[in-house]
């Protein structure tokens, strides 16, 4: 397949380009009046219209004129909740109310609510439910994703989210990594016995998930009122026991202290951050941990936006996902994502969209096979409608600007 004409070709990086950090994540290299050639379902080159050799166009199988749309790579979502049993709206009424997400989860909200749920709902019924969510965001132009378990919280409610998980990955073909995260929150009849509940997850679970190979990374909810710091390094050592590399929610209320210890541990992301000062950005500088910043959630639930500004100018590279989750994150639209960043996090662009796609990769370990426009990669990409510019996308952020999405070089 040749793509001829394209207005502008997005997010061009060499082959083993694996992570964009500060100055690096302002530039989103393109051409201009572009052709690019897929084969055997990743990119086999790709150059100038003018440079075009005519045989190439001639002899290939399907041609797609692309006059006045841009190509960029897929979004890679390295942060969701995607398999839930239900939604939540009843708590969004709550918010509006005025309710804290402490009250709602107070009041039988929060996560414990969509635990109650999960343990109900038959497996295929979750698969099912999940499989139509995820189709719908590849719609919506994510052609990687990281799907968290959590939900659960006891032994049989963890593994069927792991194992519906799995099913998607079997299933679709745009790559799913699975996160274990038992340590999301505490279940009621552990509140009392953090001890018994951690030896549940270490001794019990972690050894059935890595005979069944159900999980990719491990995760622990690292927040007052929930897991502390020391219980969150016992889960990162405990995992990391079954090769599990750890991403870890943290500072998303409070600035515990939870980045600088994951940050000594090695984990692969910090996510959240959206409560950070100077000492956290430093104790990133220098190591290979990402911090993954999610503005859908600010926006939702009304707390402080990442200080992205303040973490690229001091060099960091950063991530963006979705935390799309029926709770604090009821979308997994990254369009959406793109937009915010750069409205309310005063991400450019380019940084967004490089945020948004190889960094992306980069804290799901895939970004030498996905995030950018390069020679033997995947063919995962966006064909936009006809559009003025790149920077389009996220000033008119209210409509969907996507012609069609490319996956493994098929249309989907």
């Amino acid at each position: 397949m040749i793509i001829i004409n394209i207005k502008q070709l997005c997010g061009i990086q060499s082959p083993d380009k694996r992570l964009l950090q500060g100055k690096e994540m302002t530039d989103l290299p393109s051409i201009e009046n572009a052709w690019l050639k897929v084969t055997d379902g990743k990119i086999a080159d790709f150059g100038l219209m003018t440079e075009l050799d005519p045989a190439t166009f001639e002899n290939a199988d399907e041609v797609i004129d692309a006059t006045g749309k841009l190509i960029l790579p897929t979004w890679c979502d390295s942060h969701t909740h995607l398999v839930f049993a239900a939604s939540r709206e009843e708590e969004f009424l709550m918010k509006i109310q005025g309710k804290t997400y402490e009250e709602i989860t107070a009041a039988g909200g929060g996560i414990l609510n969509s635990a109650r749920k999960l343990a109900h709902t038959p497996e295929e019924e979750l698969y099912n439910s999940a499989a139509k969510r995820l189709n719908e965001l590849i719609g919506l132009g994510t052609g990687a994703i990281e799907i968290k378990s959590g939900y659960g919280l006891s032994y049989d409610a963890e593994l069927k989210m792991l194992r519906v998980i799995r099913k998607l990955k079997e299933n679709f073909s745009i790559p799913v990594k699975a996160t274990f995260l038992g340590a999301h929150a505490f279940p009621a009849e552990y509140k009392q016995d953090h001890k018994g509940y951690i030896d549940l997850l270490i001794t019990k679970l972690l050894p059935q998930i890595a005979d069944e190979g159900l999980a990719d990374y491990i995760d622990a909810f690292c927040e007052q009122n929930y897991f502390s710091i020391e219980e969150t390094e016992q889960i990162i050592d405990a995992g990391a026991k079954y090769g599990l590399k750890a991403k870890i929610h943290a500072n998303q209320f409070t600035n515990t202290g939870a980045v600088q210890a994951c940050v000594r541990k090695g984990a692969l992301s910090v996510d959240h951050l959206e409560v950070t000062d100077d000492a956290v950005i430093e104790s990133l500088k220098g190591s290979e941990t990402i911090a993954t910043l999610l503005p859908s959630c600010s926006l939702f639930i009304n707390i402080p936006f990442a200080n992205a500004r303040g973490m690229i100018d001091a060099g960091l590279g950063v991530a963006l996902a979705s935390d799309f989750n029926p709770g604090t994150t009821p979308s997994g639209n990254m369009n959406l994502v793109v937009a915010l960043a750069c409205m309310r996090m005063k991400m450019l662009p380019a940084e967004a969209i490089n945020a948004a796609t190889l960094n992306g990769a980069y804290a799901m370990d895939l970004s030498s096979s996905y995030g950018s426009i390069s020679k033997g990669k995947q063919a995962n990409f966006m064909l936009t409608k006809e559009i003025p510019s790149v920077t389009f996308m996220p000033y008119s952020f209210g409509s969907n600007h996507i012609d069609t999405i490319f996956i493994n070089g098929k249309k989907y």
